[in-house]
């Protein structure tokens, strides 16, 4: 449409309407298409560029859009753009021959009636664009995007208005620009605030895979474990997804619901940061802050001890009798006890088990060896 002073009360309207729908969109790519897609339905323009400023101080083609030629790059389902970013600096000094890089550098709307007229830019690869395609560029509205902390993040080019009655090319007008300006001014504040959400979304992530990566290093035995559960989450989610039969036929999941099934993946093992090493390795089941065998070796050897001395004192009291069974029962005894002890030692490691066995092997000695052994 051409904008004039009546259109001021339907312009607010779509004005508001264009920032509601900035603040509800959360696809990146989708929030530049609909940034320029809106500034050209506004203008009536058949064409448009949206450039993104780079850390490397470069202007980088996000989305083209020419209607007439039916080009559609960039953006969410355009194809992708090969055009080299257009440097804002070049050897050293300010690149002001280039229209979008001199709008960022001076931070001015700058709007050219005929582009072929124009002796203060160069256009001289529009001029070639338009030999090879058959297109006239004309008239060029080029808008610096500035968001709320007066940075310029990107711009926001258009290119040949038209004459909603006639078809026309004409000049983008004062009210166009004032237009486009306000709009460019609602689409930088947004996008800063959807890369300042984003950038606290990626440091999150990366936290969290920090969180799953230590617990990983903590125990040679979990083998990865922390890192292989999201993604085999992620592949049961999509294939439950794509289910087309049976009791999951109607089951889908939103991109927020995936979001948070992988952060949980992530963080089923969280608790383990601060567990102790003894208790995530498993690596005895007497462990704790040491593997407490000894312990039960030492009562063995107590254990043996006390059947020496009874043995002695048994042959004490038949000493002149030629009576051997004492030094018999001995040896069971002490073989019984080095079967036992191998028996719980297998045990503590993990081999075959067997709680009666334990239990008969406790049964014969006092209750304060038998109940340790049980705990």
């Amino acid at each position: 449409m051409d904008l004039t002073l009546s259109d001021l009360p339907k312009l607010l309207i779509n004005l508001n309407s264009v920032g509601i729908a900035l603040s509800a969109e959360k696809d990146h790519d989708r929030l530049l298409e609909i940034i320029l897609m809106r500034a050209k339905d506004m203008t009536n323009a058949d064409g448009g560029t949206l450039y993104l400023r780079t850390e490397e101080n470069t202007l980088k083609f996000e989305i083209v859009h020419t209607d007439s030629l039916g080009i559609r790059m960039g953006g969410a389902e355009g194809e992708p753009i090969a055009f080299y970013p257009i440097k804002l600096v070049n050897d050293g000094e300010p690149n002001m021959h280039n229209v979008a890089a001199c709008a960022v550098l001076k931070n001015e709307t700058i709007n050219i009636p005929d582009a072929y007229s124009d002796e203060e830019f160069d256009f001289a690869g529009t001029r070639q664009f338009d030999k090879k395609t058959g297109y006239r560029s004309k008239s060029f509205l080029t808008v610096p995007m500035t968001n709320h902390e007066s940075e310029i993040i990107g711009v926001l080019q258009l290119i040949n208005a038209k004459d909603s009655k006639t078809g026309e090319i004409r000049t983008f007008s004062a009210l166009d620009q004032q237009v486009v300006e306000s709009l460019a001014s609602q689409a930088a504040v947004t996008l800063t605030n959807r890369q300042l959400i984003e950038a606290q979304k990626n440091l999150f992530d990366s936290f969290i895979e920090l969180i799953a990566s230590a617990i990983d290093e903590k125990s040679p035995y979990t083998a990865g474990h922390c890192r292989r559960v999201p993604v085999l989450t992620d592949m049961i989610a999509e294939a439950c997804c794509d289910i087309d039969h049976g009791p999951h036929k109607d089951f889908s999941m939103t991109d927020e619901d995936k979001y948070e099934l992988r952060v949980a993946g992530w963080l089923h093992d969280c608790g383990k940061i601060t567990t102790p090493e003894a208790v995530v390795d498993k690596a005895t089941k007497l462990e704790t802050i040491i593997d407490r065998i000894e312990m039960i070796d030492t009562r063995f050897e107590v254990l043996k001890r006390d059947a020496e001395i009874a043995a002695l004192k048994n042959k004490l009291k038949a000493l002149g009798e030629k009576d051997f069974s004492a030094d018999e029962q001995l040896s069971s005894e002490l073989k019984q006890l080095d079967d036992d002890r191998e028996f719980i030692r297998m045990c503590n490691v993990g081999g075959e088990s067997s709680f009666a066995r334990v239990m008969s092997a406790a049964k014969p000695w006092p209750m304060n060896f038998s109940n340790a052994w049980v705990k």
